[in-house]
């Protein structure tokens, strides 16, 4: 390696901070170019890195889950975020979630002190491709610069390649109506950590009419572009537009749900999760939305237990900008044509906190071993992160759509195996041993250990 050898790391949320851990961790110099707070985003509120947008959740930790799995990967791989993330965590039952000022402020702080990080506060608007002492990490997330948006496309060819994301509202604690709410987990799993707000039929029907009614942010209001939506984070709204009933199997299912009250199942129901440690704050869970500030307020108080509620922040919509990773990249996040280029991140073409920080890991591993002259290796098809990266570079291109972590994402089990494994626990068991073992294999044989970790 060239002692003058670096990394560039474009973007300072959750794939760009653990890219800069990850390849910091192995003894290289990186810089890593965050621009808030000195350019804000229409999201962000902080110039904290791994500043957490949408939600404050990383999603199931329940074993034998798809999204465990790949959070046990990201154990096996060292990942600073997924730590500081546990040192952060609020209950949630079965789920993973975060103070997100806290988990931010550690996050910043960790990278800020590292030895081998510069941290600069800088818009990047050019990308180099011919200079053979540096490795660049694009991970700009979904709010990249216009100017950073531009260098990608000359980059990459490709232009136009965006959804529409939305960020749920949040709500004082202190002006819920507890008296109508209840708390309980679904099916009792994970105590009392969600707050309910019961409905019966008319109560749901009457929000249902005064929600599909609402007067939206029309997308030429500071976005631009015509709507294109991930179908995995729609917002409320328009998943009420595809029938009356679709909320009460989607976002306000009531299955699980007894209320205390009645000792029935509720017609439907809105949960709150709790947003940090001090229980001053709850979002409401999937109410992702575009509706008018005003409007959102009279809608939201309709709500069972939130006549009054006073909100610290209404739901948002945003641009998020993709790559047609299928087109361009490799299974170790390089770029075809310019192997020393990588992407990790939503602008890769995944979707959720997780999966970022997942992708971030493997493209600092692989920066640093192009910086040290090593081949870069791709995780195993059968991990939850292999099959991210495997997705990303094998997808089709022509109706190429971000992807979470999933089972189906991972390679079908064999048929005769399958009928052993006649019970979906049993099969979701397997896919989680197989694959955590798979992952443990592939570190052990692209010789991590060299590092000295």
């Amino acid at each position: 390696m060239n002692s003058e050898s670096f990394i560039n790391i474009v973007g300072g949320g959750l794939a760009g901070s653990e890219a800069a851990w990850q390849a910091a961790r192995r003894g290289l110099r990186v810089r890593l170019f965050e621009m808030r707070p000195n350019r804000a985003t229409g999201a962000h509120r902080t110039g904290s890195l791994a500043e957490l947008v949408c939600s404050n959740s990383l999603k199931s930790d329940v074993a034998d889950t798809a999204p465990r799995l790949l959070k046990d990967e990201l154990r096996a791989g060292g990942s600073l975020l997924l730590r500081l993330a546990g040192e952060a965590a609020v209950p949630a039952g079965g789920a993973l979630a975060v103070d997100r000022e806290k988990f931010s402020a550690l996050v910043t702080e960790t990278l800020s002190n590292h030895p081998n990080v510069e941290l600069r506060r800088e818009e990047v608007a050019a990308i180099h491709t011919d200079r053979p002492d540096e490795v660049t990490v694009i991970a700009a997330g979904p709010l990249a610069s216009p100017a950073l948006v531009e260098a990608v496309g000359r980059l990459t060819g490709e232009r136009d390649l965006y959804f529409f994301d939305a960020i749920s509202p949040i709500v004082d604690s202190e002006t819920i109506n507890y008296d109508v709410v209840f708390r309980a987990a679904r099916y009792g799993k994970g105590g009392d950590d969600y707050v309910n707000c019961p409905m019966s039929k008319e109560e749901y029907d009457r929000f249902y009419d005064a929600l599909v009614s609402a007067e939206k942010v029309k997308p030429h209001e500071g976005m631009g572009g015509e709507e294109k939506f991930f179908e995995g984070c729609l917002p409320i709204e328009e998943i009420a537009r595809r029938g009356r009933d679709t909320l009460r199997f989607g976002p306000m299912k009531p299955v699980g749900l007894l209320d205390p009250r009645t000792g029935r199942e509720p017609y439907a129901c809105v949960q709150l999760r709790l947003e940090n440690l001090m229980a001053g704050a709850y979002n409401i869970v999937g109410f992702q939305c575009h509706i008018k500030y005003s409007e959102q307020k009279r809608i939201l108080q309709m709500i069972p237990g939130l006549e009054n509620a006073e909100f610290i922040r209404f739901g948002q919509m945003h641009r998020n900008t993709y790559i047609c990773s299928p087109k361009l990249l490799r299974e170790t996040l390089q770029m075809r044509q310019h192997p020393r280029v990588l992407f990790a991140g939503q602008i890769s073409g995944i979707e959720g906190y997780t999966e970022a920080m997942a992708t971030g890991m493997i493209a600092g591993m692989n920066a640093a071993r192009l910086a040290r002259g090593l081949e870069p290796s791709p995780p195993p098809r059968e991990s939850a992160t292999g099959s991210l990266t495997f997705y990303l570079a094998n997808a089709d291109g022509k109706n190429f759509q971000p992807a979470n972590t999933t089972f189906a994402l991972l390679p079908a089990i064999e048929p005769e195996l399958r009928k052993l494994l006649k019970r979906k626990a049993d099969r979701c068991h397997f896919q989680t041993e197989r694959g955590l073992k798979a992952f443990k294999d592939w570190l052990a044989r692209i010789g991590e250990h060299e590092w000295g970790l």
